[in-house]
């Protein structure tokens, strides 16, 4: 039911790609108004990379092949914990706040339209959220991004700190 409100395919590099949302934006000049798009595109591999990018031109589809490209020179690695997050974690862009928890296999995605988009190009099946203070999808996405930012698992703990992973 929600994989139909946002425009998802898989493009040629294999790559999830799912457009979250298209603006329509006017400048005011001497004649009139003149009129373009901005989209805001989610890329992801399903396995652990993800990435966001922001597309402007006169059409629809050209700023969403941009926002594509930049999505993919954007793209993240994040660390998963089989189908789920290894923690808890908090991410904050702008008045975006995210809020995202692991859950239990079978659980699937808890999440709201955007935060959805981002978890589902990354790979996540099993998680719990929650979207605080706005609703732009815009500030939504980029925390989100945020959060999956700083994601550890105890192997990358451990190596930061020169440790085993049995003294974490």
């Amino acid at each position: 039911m929600a994989d139909n409100k946002f425009n998802k395919n898989e493009n040629e590099t294999g790559l999830i790609e799912t457009v979250v949302a298209v603006n329509r934006v006017a400048k005011v000049v001497k004649g009139g108004k003149r009129f373009s798009f901005n989209a805001l595109v989610v890329v992801g591999d399903g396995k652990g990379k993800v990435g966001c990018g922001l597309g402007k031109a006169n059409e629809v589809q050209a700023a969403i092949k941009k926002g594509s490209a930049c999505a993919q020179k954007s793209m993240i690695s994040v660390s998963l914990r089989n189908t789920s997050i290894p923690h808890e974690v908090y991410g904050i862009s702008g008045a975006g706040k995210v809020f995202l928890r692991p859950a239990v296999p079978g659980t699937g995605v808890i999440a709201g339209g955007p935060v959805r988009a981002v978890l589902e190009a990354v790979g996540i099946s099993d998680i719990l959220t929650k979207s605080m203070r706005t609703a732009n999808p815009f500030n939504v996405v980029y925390a989100t991004i945020e959060a999956l930012k700083g994601l550890r698992t105890k192997e990358d703990v451990a190596k930061i700190r020169n440790k085993e992973v049995a003294e974490i």
